[in-house]
């Protein structure tokens, strides 16, 4: 068998595992021989297939595939000593690139964030609503963000076998990358308790500023390695508000390998965490991206 009649078949999804709806561009050079190759506007289905490749143990290549509306990433993968190499390559949505959002309906929505919902009547920018017409009157931006911390909170379990989610009170604010709710002082001690059985680790809480009236206390991360949710909890008296979100820590471009990541050293973006949150945690924030 000759040493240069390998090929690589490339199955090119989205988070959902989907195949991308759109050609990509596919770069492949190899790491030691001269050996490169440039295939631009390719179909993902059926899946593209790239012969005339060196074999192992002379096999490896790094592959780049750029689409139109996801981020470039790469990866290197070695040319198996006979038959074809399967490669899948995962491409999170540029959200820059994004042209409209599909949204569940107000009734799509789980219980426990509808119940949320409507208890809310004094969020700020948003006076005298709350359910259904707080929840309509979101931008993108804040609903994705709102959807992404419902879905981790939902799934972040505490030491007495509970959940974050359910234990929030109401919302007093709603950004893109956090939120602002009244929880119980319960809460703020179970997610201790939680932290010393090693389920959440002790931050710093200094970054995050205390509405007024209140003092700081305590800070709080999910052990995951991407995509954490953290709880910093401030206190007056016995009234307790937590400040909620997640926390990319950079796992943006370490996840997916992204190629010149235009994400790096700006705010966390709620459709990032959502990539993460699908692809990472296999957690479904319920809603789709229209590139």
């Amino acid at each position: 068998m000759a040493d240069n009649d390998g090929a690589l078949v490339v199955n090119v999804v989205d988070v959902r595992g989907n195949p991308l709806p759109q050609t990509v561009d596919i770069m492949l050079r190899h790491q030691q021989l001269s050996d490169s190759r440039v295939a631009t506007g390719i179909a993902t289905a059926p899946l593209p297939r790239i012969g005339g490749l060196h074999r192992s143990p002379q096999g490896l290549y790094r592959i780049e595939v750029d689409p139109l509306s996801y981020h470039a990433v790469s990866q290197f993968v070695d040319v198996a000593s006979s038959g074809d190499t399967q490669l899948t390559l995962t491409c999170p949505v540029d959200v820059r690139k994004v042209k409209d959002v599909r949204f569940p309906t107000y009734a799509a929505l789980p219980n426990a964030l509808r119940s949320l919902l409507k208890a809310s009547s004094t969020v700020l920018g948003f006076p005298s609503r709350s359910g259904k017409s707080l929840y309509d009157g979101l931008d993108p931006i804040r609903r994705a963000g709102l959807l992404n911390i419902a879905a981790k909170a939902s799934a972040t379990l505490l030491s007495n076998g509970t959940t974050v989610f359910p234990q929030l009170q109401s919302l007093r604010e709603l950004r893109g990358d956090r939120f602002f709710a009244v929880v119980p002082k319960e809460l703020r001690e179970e997610t201790k308790n939680s932290a010393t059985a090693g389920m959440f680790t002790v931050e710093p809480s200094g970054l995050h500023h205390p509405p007024d009236g209140f003092t700081h206390a305590g800070s709080f991360k999910t052990n995951d390695r991407y995509g954490n949710l953290q709880l910093t909890f401030f206190m007056n008296g016995d009234q307790c508000v937590a400040d909620i979100d997640i926390d990319d820590a950079k796992g943006f471009e370490h996840i997916f390998q992204v190629v010149h990541n235009a994400a790096t050293g700006q705010p966390t973006h709620p459709y990032n965490i959502h990539e993460i949150l699908l692809m990472h945690q296999r957690l479904d924030p319920q809603y789709e991206f229209v590139v």
